[in-house]
């Protein structure tokens, strides 16, 4: 999902990879290309469960490693080294404390756990109100919110480990907005990555399969163990004209 805080002047190139931990959580990364005039927060809705607190979404600092992506499409030899709705920033509520933000890497994160919270959260990282009534789908989502600085950049990986409500899944945020609505249909430009233990499950029909595991690669050992070295890499491409929604692989 492509929201930003600010206004930006283009975002393009994304890339997410994927992993369901074994106990229960799951990793997402994000990168992007950006260029955004000011400082501004992009935010990403995650499927956490009912009654997640704050510390128990784990932001994970990939500054070391900024080339993952580079290195993960390299799995795949064929692979080739949209826009984003702005909404404008929200006055400030003294009255309502705020929540935790966090420094990783070249970014600061918070984690909100559902739409009415963002009220507690920094300014710079809010929607306006009633936002998120346009959204109905996230009514009972957190989020994962990233500042992110201005400029033109290829920002290091968006990374985060939060408590999955469905465990059986992999949730990758593609929903896309351009104009504070959601269409449903958008132009898809998006590169998904991941790793999984099971085969031979729906899931897998659509996707491409690295020739290697991910150790001949990937720096592994940068990535705080959350690509397994052992595990071969899954790729799944979305271009063009597509139903405007996020994408789940359910591998029950």
């Amino acid at each position: 999902m492509c929201c930003f805080s600010g206004k930006i002047r283009n975002v393009e190139n994304t890339r997410i990879f994927a992993r369901a931990m074994e106990d229960g959580m799951q990793f997402i990364a994000y990168a992007m290309n950006l260029d955004t005039p000011q400082d501004v927060a992009m935010i990403l809705p995650i499927p956490v469960k009912a009654g997640t607190k704050e510390d128990q979404v784990k932001f994970v600092n990939f500054e070391k490693y900024p080339m993952l992506f580079d290195d993960l499409a390299k799995g795949f030899p064929s692979e080739a080294a949209g826009e984003a709705f702005a909404f404008a920033p929200v006055p400030r509520s003294p009255a309502v404390e705020t929540l935790k933000v966090q420094s990783v890497g070249a970014y600061e994160a918070s984690f909100v756990p559902s739409p009415k919270d963002f009220t507690r959260l920094d300014p710079r990282f809010r929607l306006p109100d009633g936002a998120w009534e346009k959204l109905p789908q996230y009514v009972d989502y957190g989020f994962a919110v990233f500042k992110l600085k201005q400029g033109v950049s290829s920002v290091h990986p968006l990374a985060c480990l939060f408590p999955s409500r469905h465990p059986e899944r992999l949730f990758f945020p593609t929903v896309h907005i351009h104009d504070g609505e959601v269409h449903e249909k958008e132009k898809f430009d998006h590169t998904l990555y991941f790793q999984t233990k099971q085969t031979g499950l729906r899931a897998l029909i659509e996707c491409d399969e690295s020739e290697y595991a991910a150790v001949t690669f990937v720096k592994c050992g940068f990535t705080h163990g959350l690509v397994d070295s052992g595990l071969h890499v899954r790729r799944i491409k979305l271009n063009g004209e597509l139903k405007n929604q996020d994408k789940i692989l359910s591998f029950s």
